[in-house]
C-alpha cells in the first residue's frame, strides 16, 4: 500500500473493506485475528500482488506450540 501511495481510505473505497478495517491492516505490524480469504483475495486484487507480498511467515518461540 505504501508503494502504491494508497491511504486507507483509498483502499477501503477499491476492495469494499470497512475504512477502520483498512486502517487497521495498512496500519499494523501484527496479523489481524480474522483476515480470511476473501479479504486477502481482494486486497491482492487491488494491490496487484501475491499473498507472499502482504504476509510473512515468523515462527513462534521455542516451545509453544
Amino acid at each position: 500500500m505504501a508503494d502504491r501511495e494508497m491511504d486507507y481510505k483509498e483502499l477501503a473505497a477499491a476492495t469494499g473493506l470497512h475504512p477502520v478495517t483498512a486502517n487497521k491492516l495498512k496500519n499494523t505490524y501484527v496479523m489481524p485475528p480474522r483476515l480470511d480469504r476473501g479479504t486477502l483475495e481482494k486486497l491482492c486484487q487491488v494491490l496487484d500482488c501475491q499473498p507472499g507480498d502482504l504476509l510473512r511467515w515468523v515462527p513462534d518461540q521455542e516451545g509453544s506450540l
